[in-house]
């Protein structure tokens, strides 16, 4: 895969969220405005989850249409996330406690080229796939993944084990977690899905890369995936993002246009 500039490059972009078969309300929320794309998965009692994950996203919004985004302006906007679900709890009795994860990311500039800025604080994921590879960017912050490096359960045990939904980083949290991050030079071919655990419990990476290998559009791919999750059991909500990377005017281009599908797409817990 070749190295692009911003001319050069041309972004395409499909969401999909489902409340799945077992829970009553979507606790997840997709954002879709170039350049910034993410998923997070909210927690809390009643709709406090609702409301955490949406509010991570506004103070995200503020990055959509801009030129020139760098790694510390990505972070400021999440720590503004952190501190405003925090203050929103403070305020609400009925929201004491929320939080959500947050995964995604961002085009941004390092060195006067384009690079992907990805961030993730929680369970949710950010996966590359290029070259055939599915390549799992982000490192889930949650009981189960420590148990995992510690060699003291399988990947097998890990997808039943009853510690597998229990985050040890989340957004809503005093002190504020800290968000891992990564910069990923932009490539022509780089395709991302982003998703909360609602995909990754359901759907294994094997399943995954055989969807992937398909090079249907971004929409219809994210739509395949979440209602493979939804018929594998849909035992929580599910969200996923795809975003695709093609040389501008280029032959192999899926689809073109980078307008947000959705803004705020509310549609499971963590």
């Amino acid at each position: 895969m070749d190295a692009m500039s911003f001319e050069t490059m041309s972004v395409a972009v499909g969401s999909a969220t489902d409340v799945g078969a077992v829970r009553e309300l979507n606790e997840d929320a997709v954002l879709t405005v170039p350049p910034i794309y993410a998923v997070a998965d909210g927690m809390g009692g009643h709709a406090a989850g609702e409301v955490a994950a949406a509010l991570a996203l506004e103070q995200l919004a503020p990055l959509a249409g801009r030129e020139h985004v760098h790694p510390a302006d990505v972070l400021a906007r999440i720590d503004q996330a952190n501190a405003t679900i925090l203050a929103c709890a403070a305020e609400r009795a009925d929201a004491a406690g929320m939080g959500t994860t947050l995964t995604g990311v961002c085009l941004g500039e390092v060195a006067g080229s384009p690079h992907w800025i990805v961030f993730n604080v929680g369970d949710s994921r950010v996966y590359s796939y290029a070259d055939d590879a599915l390549v799992q960017v982000t490192t889930d912050h949650s009981e189960i993944e420590e148990l995992l490096q510690a060699g003291k359960v399988t990947p097998e045990q890990a997808r039943h084990h009853p510690l597998r939904n229990v985050v040890t980083r989340s957004l809503g949290s005093h002190p504020a977690p800290v968000p891992d991050i990564w910069v990923l030079p932009a490539r022509t071919g780089d395709r991302f899905v982003l998703c909360s655990d609602g995909l990754s419990n359901e759907v294994d990476d094997a399943e995954l890369a055989s969807v992937l290998a398909d090079r249907r559009s971004p929409q219809a791919t994210a739509d395949e995936l979440v209602a493979r999750a939804v018929h594998a059991g849909g035992r929580d909500n599910v969200s996923v993002v795809i975003v695709e990377v093609s040389a501008a005017g280029g032959s192999d281009e899926i689809d073109v246009s980078t307008a947000p599908r959705a803004q705020f797409a509310n549609g499971g817990g963590a």
